[in-house]
């Protein structure tokens, strides 16, 4: 049985290499050429920055949710579009989608869904706290994001080297599920998911809030082999802020409204997945 499992799971990761690579290609290059832009357009936003912060988040890689937390930490940006940001980005979801060959309007509804509930939330969050926050600056650049999310380099180089580790994260996270599947059997595995979604909403979120693209390619594989639901997957991938939570952490001088913030992502995450899924929407 282990030789089979270990076959299955590297046959299955080995076929979406090359389409990995193409699509991180794709996304260091939309990185370089729209990164500094949309970091400049919402630190120069106002009422609208939830709305930027959402549209810009949905890029994936490294880039907004590191630079909006430093944006963040230096009074530039509200809370509402630092949330916003969060909510909307997803981490390696789209390059796994891709590389599964999932229909591009599959990822559109799916991207959409994401970007209107960071905005919408990012609006109604400004609307409720009007934290007051002054722009500094909108050229301002707030010093130590850049070596976080390491964007630089040659395009190939980097994409070559997102591919390596995403790669392996596929490969460790495919064996652990086929062996669980295995051991306990896939439909008995999806029915403690689909059998309580409220609770696999509430262990999804957590999951996400890990500053790992590892939680973000387990959920989406999670969720493309029918494991969770569309309500627990959009839970866990709301809150999948990356390095932008260890951005936050280090940054952001006052501990107490950083955790406030993240107790507020995590309570939002769980609330949108579970209104994802009593009304049945299904991506």
């Amino acid at each position: 049985m282990l030789t089979d499992i270990i076959a299955d799971t590297l046959k299955d990761s080995v076929r979406l290499l090359p389409f990995l690579f193409l699509t991180y290609l794709l996304m260091e290059f939309l990185e370089h050429r729209a990164g500094e832009a949309g970091r400049r357009r919402i630190g120069a936003a106002r009422r609208s920055g939830p709305v930027w912060g959402a549209l810009f988040g949905i890029l994936p890689q490294c880039g907004f949710s590191a630079a909006v937390s430093g944006l963040y930490a230096g009074r530039v940006v509200t809370a509402g579009t630092l949330l916003a940001v969060y909510l909307s980005t997803s981490d390696e979801m789209l390059p796994i989608l891709i590389s599964q060959s999932v229909g591009i309007v599959r990822i559109a509804r799916i991207l959409a869904v994401k970007a209107a509930i960071a905005a919408l939330t990012g609006l109604a969050v400004d609307l409720v706290i009007r934290d007051g926050r002054k722009k500094k600056d909108p050229g301002h650049r707030e010093h130590g994001h850049e070596g976080e999310h390491g964007c630089g380099g040659h395009l190939a180089l980097a994409a070559l080297r997102h591919t390596a580790e995403v790669f392996l994260y596929i490969v460790l996270i495919s064996f652990a599920l086929n062996a669980g599947i295995a051991a306990v059997g896939e439909e008995a595995l999806a029915g403690l998911f689909t059998g309580t979604p409220v609770l696999g909403s509430f262990a999804a979120a957590l999951v996400g809030l890990i500053p790992n693209c590892a939680s973000s390619v387990a959920i989406t594989e999670l969720y493309l082999s029918g494991v969770i639901t569309a309500g627990s997957m959009m839970s866990g991938l709301l809150v999948n802020a990356g390095v932008g939570l260890l951005v936050l952490l280090r940054l952001n001088k006052d501990r107490r409204e950083t955790l406030r913030i993240i107790g507020a992502l995590y309570a939002l995450g769980v609330f949108w997945g579970l209104v994802i899924e009593l009304a049945g929407i299904v991506f």
